[in-house]
């Protein structure tokens, strides 16, 4: 230890020049001197100097992390709802793909007056007096073709998602059954 008792004040000078909180100098120079210490008893360090400034950097280090960790106690009050990840996971985005593309589908297999009057009320919002006006129909025509329009989209779409929500179900009992 008579090599690093010299060395502390150029090691002080070195925690006030890359340490902002004055106060803590100290503490990491007797911190730093007990790790110094303890690693010593193992084995002596051959260059004393560059091992008490590489125990330093580390303990700073070592400090830096633990203020970043927030205590258990201030979490307690936090309000976890607002950190929730609503984000579509990469499966609900797959499934919401394939929805459109059987929407899409579905919509070009509607016969004629019906799409027309689906597209412009339901995806475009136009008002139902407007589409009436526009195609030439009454407002109960319109009504009657949203309706038709609606349950053949229906019809389409969840009757082509059966054989996949099939096959899903299958996957997770096999894979359940597997995890037993």
């Amino acid at each position: 230890m008579h090599e690093v008792f010299p060395l502390t004040p150029a090691l002080h000078r070195f925690l006030r020049l890359h340490w902002r909180d004055e106060s803590d100098v100290s503490d990491l120079v007797q911190e730093t001197l007990v790790r110094v210490y303890e690693a010593a008893r193992e084995e002596r360090p051959r260059l004393p100097k560059p091992f008490i400034f590489m125990v330093a950097r580390n303990l700073m280090i070592d400090k830096i992390r633990q203020k970043r960790v927030v205590p258990i106690d201030r979490m307690l009050d936090f309000e976890w709802s607002n950190i929730v990840d609503e984000t579509p996971s990469p499966e609900q985005h797959t499934a919401a793909r394939e929805e459109l593309r059987l929407l899409q589908i579905a919509l070009g297999e509607l016969p004629q007056p019906c799409r027309d009057v689906v597209m412009l009320r339901k995806i475009e919002g136009i008002s139902q007096r407007d589409v009436a006006q526009r195609l030439g129909l009454t407002e109960d025509n319109v009504e009657h073709l949203i309706a038709k329009g609606m349950r053949l989209l229906k019809k389409t779409v969840y009757g082509s998602r059966r054989p996949l929500v099939g096959a899903a179900r299958r996957y997770l009992a096999l894979e359940t059954s597997k995890s037993r």
